[in-house]
């Protein structure tokens, strides 16, 4: 499919709250890109592990580039030095992949949460959005956003728990959870 940008004006995007789908809903979002022809890089932060959505994407190679800027996932432990400079050079990664010209779309998939575990501060993400093209989407995503990124975003959902099976017992369950 041939490349064209249908805007001229792209904004940012925050998905957030305690909810299940943010990862999901941004995923969806490239999904729907590509389906356009659009070029989409997703950065991915904590994360290190393979999931289901990761070998579907594997599918649009040729649209959709995803880099992972994690060891593991360490939410039930403290962040070690290698956590936190993996984050870091991804972030200046993803960044300078921002700027370069080759993405309609770029996703900082769990940024949020990273910069709650000070794997880079903030500062550092709310200069990435300042610094974001004018016809780049840009989507930020993961629980915990800070009230900064939250101002600084144009759209903001917030991913709202009312009820989860979790709390039964069920175990993530692959291609459903991961």
């Amino acid at each position: 499919m041939e490349h064209t940008r249908a805007w001229d004006r792209g904004y940012v995007h925050v998905y957030t709250g305690d909810g299940k789908g943010k990862t999901t809903a941004a995923f969806g979002l490239a999904l729907r890109a590509a389906g356009a022809g659009l070029r989409t890089f997703i950065g991915q932060f904590v994360k290190g592990m393979e999931y289901s959505e990761l070998r579907a994407l594997e599918r649009f190679d040729d649209l959709i580039e995803v880099r992972q800027y994690g060891r593991s996932c360490f939410i039930e432990r403290e962040p070690e030095p290698e956590d936190v400079a993996a984050a870091r050079a991804g972030l200046a990664e993803a960044r300078a992949e921002m700027r370069s010209g080759r993405w309609d779309l770029v996703i900082l998939d769990e940024a949020n949460i990273a910069t709650h575990f000070k794997l880079f501060p903030v500062e550092e993400l709310l200069a990435v959005i300042a610094e974001k093209p004018t016809k780049v989407e840009l989507v930020i995503t993961g629980r915990r956003a800070d009230p900064r990124v939250i101002e600084a975003a144009d759209l903001v959902t917030e991913m709202r728990e009312v009820k989860h099976y979790y709390e039964r017992g069920v175990k993530a369950r692959r291609g459903i959870e991961c």
